[in-house]
């Protein structure tokens, strides 16, 4: 075929679903989908790169996606974790970055007060969280302690009347340069279990500092956040989180959302890589006549389908409720690996031009390298893996 025949803006299986998983979704789910995409090539696609380039976060994109109405689709509207699975894939695949600030403000910091909060609390705090008059970070993970955070928690709490006090620090959160509201993990000096609080990032003796010099999620304002004598009165206590097995309920939801998010990385890969093979002529016709290149494009959608294909079924159980944790680690430690493969092989195919943003795949590369480190490192996922078919466990 020659390239004047090719219509680039028209090729087969445009969406990359290759085994067509998106008619699991309802007619509704499959509205809202389009809905979506249409929203993320209109308003985060063209800034996205610009953005990342600069490591500078688009404030005026916030309104728009407070407009188009993300936050807590299954809790709050209604929809399946199928579906919110394939959403996070989707913004993914638009940019890594807002993304990552929706996995933060929606699964980790709205998804511990879905989760651990009392209906009082809720009530009190949800409706500005799910409008995003209230953004939120999520500040678990500490400068010493990332892997080890479950029984390494140095950030510490003190009851003093009816407030408590918090000191400690906490690092790589996202949002935390602007976040209204974090919700900080302590460990209660008096029963040494780690609790779960809401803090008002106005209050006296928080501090946070972005932290520079990232090559991975540039967009994301992660921080180095800071706590000195902290006050943060009882009501703010979240009312169920009252030891690390009550933080690993909002962990495995998120670990669940990342895996998906690599799918979305993947897909992003295989769009950007065939585009470019499709239209990049050398020797006198397309690269994407030969064979090698085939293979490398057959490779990248074959990670990303049968990544999707395991997310798809985790989905299903945990819309039935009967996901587990070490499924969900599995599949964040699988899907992951794939990705890394495929982002390399997009990198590759693109020659000289996949270590410039100019062309997108070296954003995406780079992006692919904080998906497989937070949420649970590799590592740890296979050992969480390994403890459950084995019964014994290799975690030091």
């Amino acid at each position: 075929m020659s390239k004047a025949a090719i219509d680039i803006n028209n090729l087969p299986y445009a969406d990359g679903d290759f085994f067509a998983f998106e008619q699991l979704l309802s007619a509704k789910e499959r509205d809202r989908l389009a809905e979506v995409r249409e929203f993320l090539a209109r308003e985060v696609k063209p800034i996205a790169v610009d953005c990342w380039n600069r490591g500078e976060f688009p404030m005026e994109l916030i309104p728009k996606l407070a407009e188009i109405d993300l936050v807590s689709p299954v809790r709050r509207q209604g929809y399946s974790n199928l579906f919110a699975g394939i959403l996070h894939a989707e913004v993914t695949r638009a940019d890594t970055s807002i993304a990552t600030f929706m996995g933060v403000h929606d699964g980790l910091f709205t998804g511990s007060i879905e989760a651990l909060a009392s209906q009082e609390q809720q009530d009190a705090w949800l409706p500005e969280i799910y409008s995003l008059q209230k953004i939120g970070a999520f500040g678990l993970t500490e400068p010493l302690g990332g892997s080890d955070v479950a029984g390494g928690t140095r950030t510490t709490a003190r009851r003093e009347g009816d407030s408590w006090i918090l000191n400690g620090a906490k690092r790589w959160i996202g949002n935390a340069t602007f976040a209204d509201w974090v919700v900080i993990y302590a460990r209660d000096l008096a029963d040494n279990q780690v609790k779960g609080f809401l803090v008002d990032t106005g209050t006296e003796g928080y501090g946070a500092t972005k932290i520079e010099n990232k090559i991975s999620l540039r967009t994301v304002q992660n921080a180095d956040i800071t706590l000195e004598n902290v006050v943060v009165p009882d009501f703010f206590k979240l009312a169920n989180a009252n030891s690390f097995r009550d933080t690993n309920k909002v962990l495995k939801v998120t670990r669940l959302a990342v895996a998906w998010q690599a799918v979305g990385q993947q897909l992003a890969a295989f769009d950007v890589a065939r585009r470019y093979a499709v239209e990049r002529s050398q020797f006198g016709r397309p690269i994407a006549s030969f064979q090698l290149v085939q293979n490398q494009l057959v490779q990248i959608l074959g990670n990303a389908v049968s990544s999707m294909g395991m997310m798809v079924r985790l989905s299903q159980l945990e819309d039935a409720g009967e996901a587990k944790d070490e499924q969900s680690a599995l599949a964040k430690a699988f899907t992951t690996a794939r990705m890394r493969e495929s982002v390399a092989m997009g990198r590759s195919l693109l020659g000289g031009n996949g270590i410039v943003t100019d062309y997108e795949m070296a954003k995406i590369f780079s992006d692919a390298e904080a998906i497989y480190s937070y949420e649970g490192t590799h590592e740890i996922n296979t050992l969480v893996t390994g403890r459950a078919i084995t019964g014994i466990s290799a975690i030091v």
